[in-house]
């Protein structure tokens, strides 16, 4: 029978040799990681804010035929020509609900009690739609909600785009290509709020190692890879956006780095937010924490909605 210090050093041989071979196996290794930090995100506490006293919420209202073209409305009380945030969830293109937490409660709590309607949306998932088509759910629910906002008490001309993650890069790319709203002719819109997008430039993600949801999202197709790009599609017509990133991802900052570095030089207003939060928190703690939420407002107050 090996000695205590031979087991220790055979225990500690394996799992060098472990640790060696995730090394290797780039995917495996990035679906470890990414596993790992799903876990940690799931242990973080936030307290969660209620709604003001006398708010309404009006849910899974349609704006499609597909069982997942909805949305739900969180009203303030005595809303009178409100502005009005649509946000849109994240979940690898994949998953993910209007009603999660993160998405919705201290967000809904803040904005309502500023006087703002908002109203989070859900769209249809990988594999029943793609990225594109799920920008054009995005763009139809924005037509849906700019249609009702008056019968809220909302103006349907003071609505400001939002979304997390893959959401973001949806909002980003409604707002960079306007083919994508063309078919269902919503108004313009103020501005968005880009909450950590890393997919800015999908065509260098995939010819870069990424983690196999970007496969499962973008396929094989190249056309698709630049046409769901919002580095490309980006004009001198762009709305004013906002761009939260995670110091803590290694491709968060440096998407949005590449991709106002072109909007600067397109002279499109683009302000970046970097902040030393996760990519849950990023999300989550918007309307709980002062300080980032203060730098949020600003961008908002910039477009005339305070």
């Amino acid at each position: 029978m090996p000695s205590p210090v031979g087991r220790h050093l055979v225990h500690a041989f394996l799992i060098a040799a472990l640790a060696g071979s995730v090394a290797q196996a780039g995917p495996l290794r990035d679906a470890i990681e990414a596993r790992q930090a799903a876990r940690a995100e799931k242990n973080e506490s936030t307290v969660r804010a209620s709604l003001p006293a006398g708010s309404q919420v009006r849910r899974d209202l349609s704006y499609g035929t597909a069982a997942l073209q909805r949305f739900d409305v969180y009203l303030p009380p005595h809303a009178q020509s409100a502005p009005l945030i649509l946000m849109v969830h994240g979940g690898g293109w994949s998953e993910g609900d209007k009603r999660n937490s993160p998405v919705v409660d201290n967000k809904a709590a803040h904005y309502l009690a500023k006087g703002y309607i908002f109203v989070s949306t859900n769209y249809r998932l990988l594999p029943e739609a793609d990225p594109i088509e799920q920008a054009r759910d995005v763009a139809r629910a924005l037509a849906a909600v700019q249609s009702q906002a008056a019968s809220w008490g909302g103006d349907p001309a003071r609505v400001v785009l939002m979304g997390h993650s893959a959401g973001a890069h949806l909002v980003s790319l409604l707002a960079t290509d306007a083919t994508l709203s063309a078919g269902v002719a919503p108004r313009p819109w103020l501005g968005t709020v880009a909450l950590d997008s890393a997919a800015y430039d999908i065509e260098t993600i995939m010819q870069s190692r990424h983690l196999p949801l970007y496969d499962r999202a973008f396929g094989k197709d190249k056309a698709l890879w630049k046409s769901a790009s919002p580095f490309y599609a980006v004009t001198a017509a762009m709305h004013p956006l906002l761009a939260v990133c995670s110091t803590r991802r290694d491709d968060s900052c440096a998407q949005v780095d590449m991709f106002t570095a072109k909007t600067d030089r397109l002279g499109v207003k683009t302000r970046v937010i970097r902040k030393d939060y996760s990519h849950r928190q990023i999300n989550e703690l918007l309307g709980a924490d002062v300080g980032y939420t203060a730098e949020v407002d600003d961008f908002l107050a910039g477009l005339g909605l305070h």
